[in-house]
């Protein structure tokens, strides 16, 4: 969303120029989205010392901050969500001082501080629909990357989690981590793939998604990732008023699939659920969880310190699981345990803003059907993070950013200060 140049050569020519800057900010926020999930460094040595994700955001945020000092318009901070990321950043950076592991912490903080870096970009630059259909797909095509390299190691054979989970590459090398994040993007291709106006390369494009993402998460053999993947499915059809009995179809059509292709090993490790006194995974969960809550316990308000979950381990674990330190499986007991209940509350609350922020733009006539999509992303993406998660993931802050950006596009709220020029939308691609 653009405005109009004010009076004078001079003064037009530097509007042109922070539009340049504000489209140019918003190409390298596509490329980022794109790269969380192709993770070309990860397969391509070139890449490596471009710190591809880095170069990216920060420079995209240069870009930014010059577009509104040229514009002399003030950046955009989401109102109750911004607040209370920045209070959470805070917070964490003061965990530093009881942390029982300070250089932990302080490097904890550092990741954390970078993603969240993606958040404040999405809700800067998706100001229009089209922008925030752009994102979604970037997402969507480059978790095609991720999909193909966790199939291919399946089919190869090499490498495999317990010998049979698949993985891939990266942060996606933990089998849980990659059904969870390619779950994220299914509900926003089956947005995409439903919408009648949607393009045939588009939805082709969708498509082909849509089978990859499911069929690695089945390789991937991971619970918590397919209970994320059938909860986003179910919300999006759920809320899919004007187009349900396609949502459903579409929804059966992927089950069925599912049922019929799915290796029988899937369905004997999912049969364990019934019976996790025998399942060390279910058991590893339960003992981090042990963990989770007796540090809260000890320490309610403040935590063990951010990032030092692994490191206060041995001090709440029971004797037996002592010498064998886990992550918390579980976004919001790990928040609670590493930061206490005033960490707790402040994530909560930026994750609940957004949530209800896409829900509540989930009924606009225009981009309704893509905030329906969005939303339920979000809603398979925190049930996923029930069983695994963590808050150094930009696919986090990328999928609240995105929900806070569709309320903001869905109620036409200006990127200006009252009395300023009104917006009017940029013919280009970006606009």
């Amino acid at each position: 969303m653009r405005t109009r140049a004010p009076e004078g050569e001079g003064e037009s020519g530097a509007w042109r120029l922070a539009g340049r800057r504000d489209r140019w900010a918003f190409l390298l926020l596509a490329a980022f989205c794109v790269q969380i999930y192709a993770a070309p460094a990860e397969w391509i040595p070139a890449f490596v010392p471009l710190r591809l994700a880095l170069s990216l955001s920060f420079g995209a945020l240069g870009l930014l901050l010059l577009e509104h000092a040229g514009r002399r318009v003030p950046l955009h901070w989401d109102g109750t969500r911004g607040l209370a990321l920045v209070a959470f950043l805070a917070w964490a950076a003061a965990s530093h001082l009881w942390s029982v592991a300070p250089r932990v912490t302080d490097e904890w903080l550092v990741m954390v501080v970078k993603v969240a870096v993606t958040w404040f970009l999405v809700v800067n630059l998706a100001t229009t629909p089209r922008r925030l259909a752009i994102l979604c797909l970037c997402l969507v095509a480059g978790s095609m990357v991720t999909s193909v390299g966790g199939i291919l190691r399946y089919v190869s054979g090499e490498e495999l989690s317990q010998g049979f989970r698949t993985l891939w590459l990266g942060v996606f090398g933990d089998p849980n981590y990659l059904a969870e994040y390619l779950a994220m993007t299914v509900p926003l291709a089956v947005a995409f793939i439903a919408r009648p106006r949607a393009g045939v390369w588009v939805r082709l494009l969708c498509v082909a998604s849509v089978l990859l993402a499911v069929t690695c998460i089945v390789l991937t053999f991971s619970r918590g990732g397919f209970l994320g993947l059938v909860f986003g499915g179910l919300v999006w059809a759920l809320r899919e008023r004007a187009q349900r009995t396609k949502a459903l179809v579409l929804s059966a059509v992927l089950a069925v699939g599912v049922a019929i292709f799915a290796p029988a090993t899937y369905w004997e490790r999912t049969d364990t659920l019934e019976e996790f006194e025998r399942d060390q995974s279910a058991l590893g969960r339960v003992n981090a969880w042990h963990v989770a809550s007796t540090a809260n316990l000890d320490r309610p308000l403040r935590g063990v310190g951010g990032g030092a979950f692994r490191d206060a381990w041995p001090l709440y674990a029971p004797p037996e699981v002592r010498e064998t330190p886990l992550v918390a499986h579980n976004i919001f007991l790990d928040t609670l345990g590493e930061l206490g209940w005033v960490g707790f509350f402040l994530f909560l609350t930026f994750a609940g803003s957004a949530t209800g922020a896409v829900f509540r733009a989930g009924g606009d006539p225009e981009i309704g059907w893509l905030a329906r999509g969005i939303g339920a992303s979000v809603a398979g993406f925190l049930l996923c993070n029930c069983f695994t998660g963590s808050l150094a993931a930009p696919q986090l802050f990328v999928l609240f950013g995105l929900a806070g950006a569709t309320e903001r596009v869905a109620s036409r709220e200006d990127l200006l200060e009252a009395g300023a020029a009104r917006p009017v939308m940029a013919p280009s691609w970006g606009g």
